[in-house]
């Protein structure tokens, strides 16, 4: 367990925190951390008999690789993450490619993160949003490209947190080339996620540069579907509504990595936050706000959402004043419900403006269809930029 923040009433910050898997590679906290490098591997399990009955094609083997990270906040961490090596061969120039996965965590718990669900028996504690976007791992695994899962949201469960998204998506990449030099030491890199998995794709071309330079020209290419880029607005268009229960949950996990939030949480809050609800998927998260729960509620303070500490935090929170350093591919649900469209078009034109290679797409359907209809044409795209061809750029 990492020690408590100096900013945080230390008995409350554990009391939100997951409870442990009691599975050591996922709740250990080694004691030398911060004399690792970021990306430096920690432990390593091969976990191919529980990952193979997941996936549509056979592979070759499955390695959960636990490795140092860092926190939002720049102190030591660590991160987990699942490489899964297909059994097709890849014909391709140059060494086998990487997608690395963000895959829709959207939760509390961290029993529902992909590591540990493809290192645990089929029974063991599932999680039934994990299968919904499984098919894009066998797709690519079918066309020969090694497929990276890490658990974005960190060991504290730091659900939609950027920063430590990021952390962990780059740190899963240099782990995965220190693991197997010879091969993937010398492959290209794409990040690729939606939703939840959109935020720490598009928070990795973000913080690449000042994060991780030693990657530049190995992660060579970002897609974000369902993007999340303007936190405030989406938080004011959850609250009180059918998604509230996702911004309730949102906030809590991002109290985890900045504890300051927690002063502003009212009884209420700390007795739900401390129950097992800090545990719950995102399967169960989303149905939380049917009644359509006001963050207030869980606030001692009016209008939480207007206050100077809110605009502090979404600050924080805001990546759009960065440039990315790689080609973006962004798709967007023409009829999305949650996230405006709006929002990630104006992001894709302030990258374009910087000059960085863009495409953006609107796509059939709402939030979740949007997933489907936009996955065909961002395929191609994925396969271009793994087979080292120009970025295309429509700004």
């Amino acid at each position: 367990m990492p020690a408590p923040p100096h900013t945080a009433d230390g008995a409350l910050w554990r009391g939100v925190l997951p409870s442990a898997t009691d599975d050591p590679i996922f709740d250990a906290w080694p004691a030398d951390l911060g004399t690792l490098a970021p990306g430096q591997i920690i432990e390593k399990r091969d976990v191919s008999a529980t990952t193979a009955p997941r996936m549509a094609t056979p592979i070759s083997r499955a390695t959960l690789l636990k490795f140092r990270s860092t926190s939002a906040t720049g102190g030591p961490s660590f991160g987990t993450a699942t490489l899964i090596v297909p059994a097709t061969a890849w014909t391709g120039a140059g060494p086998r490619p990487v997608e690395v996965n963000a895959l829709p965590i959207n939760s509390l718990g961290s029993h529902c993160t992909p590591g540990f669900q493809m290192s645990h028996d089929l029974l063991d504690r599932p999680n039934t949003d994990l299968p919904v976007f499984l098919p894009s791992v066998w797709w690519a695994l079918s066309k020969g490209h090694a497929v990276l899962l890490p658990d974005h949201e960190g060991p504290l469960m730091a659900y939609a947190e950027p920063n430590v998204a990021a952390h962990v998506m780059l740190d899963a990449i240099r782990a995965v080339r220190a693991y197997s030099p010879g091969e993937f030491g010398d492959s290209r890199y794409v990040a690729i996620g939606y939703s939840g998995g959109a935020i720490a794709a598009y928070a990795t071309a973000m913080l690449l540069d000042e994060y991780a330079p030693d990657l530049s020209g190995v992660l060579i290419g970002a897609a974000a579907g369902g993007l999340v880029t303007d936190n405030a607005n989406v938080a004011h268009r959850f609250n009180g509504n059918i998604s509230s229960g996702i911004l309730l949950t949102v906030a809590l996990a991002i109290a985890r990595e900045h504890p300051e939030m927690l002063q502003y949480m009212n009884h209420l809050a700390q007795w739900v936050a401390t129950s097992p609800i800090r545990d719950i998927c995102g399967d169960a998260s989303g149905p939380l706000g049917v009644v359509g729960i006001p963050i207030d509620v869980a606030a001692n303070t009016a209008n939480s959402l207007d206050s100077p500490f809110a605009a502090k935090m979404f600050d924080r929170l805001d990546l759009t004043g960065r440039t990315s350093t790689v080609p973006l591919y962004i798709y967007h649900g023409l009829h999305d419900p949650w996230i405006p469209l709006d929002d990630a078009q104006r992001m894709y034109r302030q990258q374009c403006s910087r000059g960085v290679p863009a495409v953006f797409r609107v796509v059939g359907g709402e939030h979740l269809i949007g997933y489907v209809t936009g996955y065909p044409e961002l395929g191609g795209w994925i396969d271009a930029r793994l087979r080292g061809e120009p970025a295309p750029s429509e700004c």
